[in-house]
């Protein structure tokens, strides 16, 4: 066979690029034309076995069959491979004073249970007390009032409310803080805790000698009117894992000393009876920027 059909290592990669520069869509078509030529600059450069690319094809197939409700195993690979924060830094080139953004991470769950100003969402849950007590202001120290603010976290064993099939929503809560742009809550101290890793992405963590540890944190989704959303953790400094986390979304400025407290009256007049944490923390939020 000659001609245009007798396509080979040198002539394919063009082919392709040809066959999709007619998406009619530009931005489509550029993206479409990048992914080609870097997938099959992969290729070149590694040149895979058929049984290695048969089982990257595999490995990909049985990241999908083991996403069902409660488990993205794509988005844990894009964390575990760093894309997630690296797609976070590019599109959140913060200004300097606004606080960090980070790693959405697979386990947010949409329109969490909407809970007054200081609630309990332990609801029960063993651990260290943690009080939270943060405030929410721009960029100008203005505070933010009525700011939406989304809380999770894992439990003591490391797990999030929706790894527990058939259990209602638990350590998660949607608030809105005050006028004076304050929000306090108790909740408990979160813990380090593994990412699932008895799935594709946890045989590649094995393979490469890499652990699916996650250093101690609380996420935070903060939305107000003209202003950019934000998307972070609370880091707890100490945690044996700061400089080695799984998805790589530790940040200097998210990381706070919590110090276990006596036992006590609490700052809201709670008694408490066992050692006990408090979190402050102040949340900035970058002006809109359109």
């Amino acid at each position: 066979m000659t001609g245009k059909r007798a396509l080979d290592e040198s002539s394919i990669t063009e082919a392709v690029l040809a066959r999709f520069g007619a998406a009619p869509d530009p931005r489509l078509r550029a993206i479409l034309q990048s992914l080609i030529s870097h997938l099959h600059g992969f290729v070149r450069d590694v040149e895979p076995t058929s049984e290695e690319w048969r089982g990257a094809v595999d490995f990909l197939a049985r990241a999908g069959r083991i996403s069902v409700d409660g488990r993205h195993e794509f988005i844990l690979l894009s964390d575990a491979l760093g894309i997630s924060t690296l797609v976070d830094a590019i599109n959140h080139r913060a200004r300097a004073g606004a606080t960090p953004s980070t790693v959405l991470g697979p386990f947010y769950v949409d329109d969490p249970p909407v809970r007054e100003d200081g609630a309990d969402i332990a609801d029960g849950e063993e651990g260290a007390p943690l009080y939270v007590d943060i405030e929410v202001t721009a960029l100008d120290s203005r505070p933010i009032p009525l700011a939406k603010v989304d809380v999770w976290q894992s439990d003591r064993e490391g797990f999030y409310d929706v790894q527990h099939p058939g259990e209602g929503p638990h350590l998660r809560a949607r608030f809105k803080t005050d006028q004076a742009g304050r929000l306090r809550f108790w909740t408990t101290a979160p813990t380090a805790y593994r990412i699932p890793h008895d799935g594709p992405v946890g045989d590649m963590l094995a393979a490469a000698s890499c652990h699916p540890w996650r250093p101690a944190h609380v996420h935070f989704m903060i939305e107000a009117a003209g202003h950019e959303t934000l998307v972070t953790h609370i880091f707890l400094n100490g945690d044996p894992y700061l400089d080695s986390d799984a998805v790589f979304a530790v940040k200097d400025d998210l990381i706070v000393d919590l110090p276990l407290l006596a036992p006590g009256k609490g700052p809201d007049g709670r008694v408490i009876d066992a050692p006990w944490r408090w979190l402050k923390y102040r949340f900035v939020l970058e002006n809109a920027s359109r």
